[in-house]
């Protein structure tokens, strides 16, 4: 391996434990508590290491949120693929949506709630964040009804599904009540 093969990798590696440890420390102790301070003294290095990777809070939250769009869009396809016919597919890929918000709080509001400085459906959208969607899209598309935009049907279920979550989460809904959430959304939102 050449030096700077060895660098690269070194730099990757660092990026990798920048990421690993902002989302460590949000998940534990919330986003007010990222700093690139605190950030620069949990991963020992100085911060003009920490921003030689990251101009700010901002990038190292929209690099939270494009790693949480991809893990949200292999166990969106995972959950999905196990499932037999549409309705199935649909009732898992909600709860699997629901979960990994669950699972995941801080990583979901990087996603969707805080700035990380990443276009949402646009031509610029990074990759992971359109992998997402395609994700959503893969399920709701096939259920969307004569006449209706596949694409428009998946934002509208998408968007519940990230009403249900951010409700949930914040105490106004009672979690226990998740899975009949679920089923009645799909039964009356999908044309099955």
């Amino acid at each position: 391996m050449s030096l700077q093969e060895r660098k690269q990798r070194e730099r990757a590696d660092r990026a990798r434990l920048i990421v690993a440890t902002t989302r460590e420390l949000a998940e534990q102790q919330g986003w007010d508590a990222v700093t690139t301070r605190r950030l620069a003294e949990r991963i020992e290095y100085s911060q003009p290491v920490l921003y030689s990777h990251f101009r700010g809070k901002r990038e190292i939250i929209g690099a939270v949120a494009l790693e949480g769009a991809g893990e949200m869009a292999a166990a969106l396809r995972t959950a999905t693929a196990a499932a037999d016919g549409p309705r199935a597919r649909v009732v898992a890929l909600a709860r699997a949506y629901l979960e990994y918000a669950e699972r995941n709080p801080a990583v979901y509001d990087a996603m969707f709630q805080l700035d990380g400085g990443l276009a949402f459906a646009r031509e610029d959208t990074p990759a992971p964040l359109k992998d997402a969607f395609a994700a959503l899209l893969e399920s709701l598309g096939e259920v969307a009804g004569e006449g209706v935009h596949p694409a428009l049907f998946t934002e509208t279920v998408w968007a519940a599904l990230h009403g249900l979550a951010t409700l949930t989460r914040a105490g106004r809904l009672p979690p226990e009540h998740t899975g009949h959430r679920v089923e009645l959304l799909v039964d009356r939102l999908a044309v099955l």
